[in-house]
């Protein structure tokens, strides 16, 4: 038997730091969606665990022990169970986009089924990421505390396009969030529910990414991918996703994002760009 799993990139259309605990980890306030980009997990049973990575971004990773994956896959069965794993990589690596999380969780699902144990709580998903929670559901939500609350997102509207742009350039989360500054963010209010494209983009201009400016202290070249997501014909907003340096924009139809991301990768070709849709639940059973 072989089961097969995705896992899709994470996008935080607003990413509030709110406050800090005492232990020093930041509490946030986000609205994170899913993008149709995703790597593929795939596993079979097998005597030991093991992990074979291939992909554009294999050479940004390593299968050792200390890959998410593996730590996954040990976390849900520490008594030795085995598998043959292989993850696809597609997701850029340090970019904003949660994909070692998103890897973990789908790890998570992936072995759950093959193993026949049941996926571990939010308490034990968080001891692995701040983000792996909310990508176990791997579908719109809202992320409180350091990322274990996980709460319903109001309805969005359907058919939204998305370009995702990264310079070829990578920002590691805890130093960018050392360099942030400034005082922390009150947490959004959003409405019940956004009747069209143009609504959310609207309500989202009333928040912001809190990591942006250090992302940009340390990367001056996301200022660039920004300036040129937010000038892209049809987008309704651009941002910088979790803590960079990959940027977003927004459009009302996943058409005008698949073009304007060949007209970006035309102006821009050697940085990574992708254009499409939000994620939908395709998992494959065993």
């Amino acid at each position: 038997m072989r089961a097969r799993e995705q896992a899709p990139a994470k996008v935080n259309l607003f990413l509030h730091v709110t406050g800090r605990r005492a232990d020093g980890y930041h509490l946030l306030d986000s609205l994170a969606v899913f993008a149709s980009l995703a790597d593929t997990l795939t596993a079979s049973p097998a005597h030991a665990l093991s992990l074979a990575v291939t992909g554009p971004f294999a050479d940004r990773i390593g299968p050792g022990e200390e890959n998410l994956v593996l730590r996954a896959a040990r976390s849900l069965c520490p008594n030795g169970r085995g598998a043959l794993i292989a993850l696809e990589k597609r997701i850029p690596v340090a970019a904003g986009l949660g994909g070692g999380s998103s890897d973990a969780a789908a790890a998570l699902r992936l072995l759950s089924r093959l193993w026949g144990v049941p996926v571990p709580s939010t308490d034990a998903a968080v001891r692995l990421g701040a983000d792996v929670p909310v990508c176990l559901a791997a579908a719109p939500a809202r992320m409180l505390g350091i990322g274990e609350v996980v709460a319903p997102a109001p309805p969005l509207p359907p058919g939204l396009g998305m370009v995702l742009a990264n310079p070829g350039l990578t920002l590691a989360t805890p130093e960018v969030f050392r360099a942030r500054s400034g005082p922390f963010d009150a947490p959004a209010e959003p409405p019940p529910r956004f009747p069209d494209a143009a609504a959310l983009a609207a309500w989202l201009r009333g928040t912001r990414n809190a990591l942006e400016d250090a992302a940009v202290a340390l990367c001056p070249p996301v200022a660039d991918v920004l300036a040129a997501c937010a000038a892209l014909p049809g987008a309704l907003i651009a941002r910088m996703s979790g803590s960079g340096p990959t940027c977003f924009a927004l459009f009302a139809t996943v058409a005008e994002a698949e073009a304007a991301a060949a007209s970006l990768a035309r102006a821009e070709p050697h940085w990574f760009i992708w254009g499409g849709g939000l994620y939908r639940d395709r998992r494959g059973g065993l």
